[in-house]
């Protein structure tokens, strides 16, 4: 760096990095609109048209997919982290029966990398075509200092809507319920961090196969994170869906209790579904305590249903 030339480039941010990067996947942005978004890429906001409801609520929540970021950016599978980024915030609109609309993307690392960030946004743009979420904007941020040199974050804002006598809140929810429990794929967005310790301390890399697992831990680890918007709708549909609870950060107890009214409180028979192959080598390779697996992962069970009784047959169909 020459004395007294400092430029906004030299100290590490490339602006037209970041413009072409946009022009490069703008089209697959784009690919998400519906009629309701007006306006195009590079506004200061996105424009959504809200239309056809009579007493609408918008339903907002940002997340991102943690750690698994390394996991995906290792093994050159950044889409599935922008896939599940959009996944997470879907769910999260759907436990209170909203219909999600929009999203905005935070892209975030010491230095941009093209490749890496297209790749995140194809997922990103993939998932939202499939759940029929529109990507109206987001942020591409380059802070050397503030990331390592191979830091990587991704979070989205997802914005839904529900017609205000239409929203479920787990308040209905009665002594005597059934809990519906849907099957995850895996770790789905949490606990990377102790499940990254676990292979560092035991040196298994991501192509090593436990033969419990029946796949290598690049495929365990990176499943993708699963939708529970079509199944919940239906239940909902049907009437007699009372609440929902999203299982991630804190496991099952974590999340349950999120919904439950004043003085409820909830049986839960672990012993009633089969907990997929990779917490048991994770627990067994790591020592971890059961209480702490229970804690951190959602041990196959990656949404509970709240239902009537009686209707819990019905639900299951």
């Amino acid at each position: 760096m020459s004395e007294g030339r400092l430029t906004y480039k030299n100290v590490g941010v490339d602006r037209q990095a970041s413009a072409a990067l946009l022009d490069s996947v703008g089209r697959t942005i784009r690919s998400t609109f519906s009629p309701r978004v007006l306006g195009d890429l590079g506004h200061f906001s996105g424009l959504f048209h809200l239309k056809g409801y009579a007493d609408p609520v918008l339903v907002a929540t940002i997340d991102g997919v943690g750690t698994k970021v390394l996991v995906a950016a290792e093994a050159g599978r950044l889409d599935v982290a922008g896939r599940d980024v959009v996944v997470h915030g879907v769910n999260d609109v759907a436990v209170l029966g909203a219909t999600p609309l929009l999203m905005l993307d935070y892209l975030a690392a010491a230095r941009l990398e093209a490749a890496a960030a297209a790749q995140v946004l194809d997922g990103i743009s993939a998932a939202c075509k499939e759940e029929g979420v529109a990507l109206v904007g987001g942020e591409t941020a380059q802070m050397p200092g503030v990331y390592t040199p191979e830091g990587l974050d991704i979070m989205g804002c997802m914005i839904g809507v529900v017609e205000r006598n239409a929203i479920i809140d787990g308040s209905s929810i009665k002594p005597g319920d059934a809990l519906i429990g849907m099957a995850s794929t895996g770790l789905h967005t949490n606990g990377y961090s102790l499940a990254r310790a676990v292979l560092a301390e035991r040196r298994w890399p991501l192509s090593g196969e436990p033969p419990e697992l029946g796949m290598t831990w690049r495929d365990a680890l990176l499943k993708p994170h699963r939708s529970y918007r079509r199944p919940l709708v239906a239940i909902a549909d049907a009437g007699f869906l009372r609440g929902a609870a999203h299982i991630t950060g804190g496991g099952i107890a974590g999340n349950l209790i999120r919904i439950l009214p004043e003085g409820c409180r909830a049986r839960v028979k672990s012993q009633a579904w089969p907990v997929p192959a990779v917490f048991g080598v994770l627990e067994r390779a790591g020592k971890i305590p059961r209480e702490e697996m229970f804690a951190t992962f959602n041990m196959g069970v990656g949404m509970i249903a709240v239902v009537p009784a009686p209707r819990a047959g019905l639900a299951f169909d």
